[in-house]
């Protein structure tokens, strides 16, 4: 944790971190009636900012302003699924056919406003730490059940529309699907997310409860100031969030930086994955669309012919991918 504090103290200059102190010193911050911030509404947390900072900008934290908008132009074009060949790939997509046409995807266009090269700003690399010895074996084997396909425990939670990486906690910005809304009550806090329409029921508590362990875990609130902090852990699985085990734990802190745009920054330990903890920020900007339903269907109709498919290339001889054999 001295990590992200000596990380904060490096940004305080930047008008991300000056801004929700400024308006939290301001009376005119909307409130409920039971006196705490009100940050009741619909919210996109998309942005272009990647999570981790792209190795090519390893020693820049921040753009200029000439620097961003080039860089914009640039992966908007690069990611554009439209301008992807099939035959040749390309924005991590090997030659063959591509996923969904750009119509599909609502990714952000443009970077986060104090122009970080990275969601992550602590380490201050920007990056990911590395996986322990911990996470690699476990890792490992998640990678072998879902190349045996041994059954629906050995797919992802996306596959089986349980959980998906952007869903939180914590959240983060990808393809589509970024969106999210918050509803207050004197004792809970409600997050939908849109991705796999899931709700997380949060609440204003200091003790959590492991009677029923949930996918998404157990989260738990409270008030500092005006800001509002979220922990979370007691997670269900042990194959979770980037690949995280079941002693994952999650600070989220969201406070006010204008009326119509949240701070989000978000810590995440997990002493099975890493060794240190690591932390990430982006704004959540207002949005007048509703929450429409995702009806995800990968898990009620797709999965039995994934694994029925893994089952007839079984019996062909061959791997469960439709590679051949190796002969023994």
């Amino acid at each position: 944790m001295n990590n992200r504090v000596l990380a904060a103290l490096s940004l305080a200059m930047s008008s991300l971190l000056i801004a929700p102190a400024l308006i939290a010193q301001s009376s005119d911050i909307p409130r409920t009636e039971y006196g705490v911030p009100d940050f009741q509404g619909t919210y996109t947390y998309r942005t272009l900012t990647p999570l981790n900072r792209p190795r090519e900008l390893a020693d820049k934290a921040v753009l200029t302003e000439a620097e961003a908008i080039e860089w914009q132009k640039y992966e908007n074009r690069r990611q554009n699924r439209d301008l992807i060949i099939d035959s040749v790939g390309g924005a991590q997509y090997p030659p063959g056919v591509i996923s969904y046409n750009e119509f599909w995807y609502e990714r952000g266009i443009e970077t986060v406003a104090d122009r970080r090269t990275s969601v992550i700003y602590d380490p201050p690399n920007g990056r990911e730490p590395e996986i322990n010895a911990a996470g690699r074996q476990r890792r490992a084997e998640v990678a072998e059940a879902r190349r045996l396909s041994i059954g629906p425990e050995g797919r992802t939670l996306q596959d089986r529309c349980l959980m998906s990486g952007r869903t939180g906690p914590p959240m983060v910005s990808g393809s589509y699907n970024n969106n999210m809304q918050l509803v207050q009550t004197k004792d809970h806090i409600v997050i939908l997310s849109e991705m796999i329409h899931y709700a997380r029921i949060i609440r204003l508590d200091s003790e959590h409860s492991t009677r029923q362990l949930k996918w998404g875990g157990d989260s738990v609130a409270h008030w500092e100031g005006d800001t509002l902090v979220i922990n979370t852990e007691h997670f269900y699985y042990d194959t979770g969030w980037r690949g995280t085990s079941a002693s994952l734990k999650v600070e989220e802190r969201i406070s006010w930086v204008d009326e119509n745009t949240l701070d989000y920054d978000f810590t995440v330990e997990d002493p099975l994955s890493w060794d240190v903890s690591w932390s990430g920020k982006l704004p959540m900007r207002r949005i007048e669309d509703p929450i429409y339903e995702y009806a995800c269907h990968e898990g009620n109709h797709g999965l039995p012919g994934i694994l029925a498919g893994w089952r007839r290339y079984e019996s062909m001889g061959m791997n469960g991918d439709g590679t051949a054999k190796a002969e023994e």
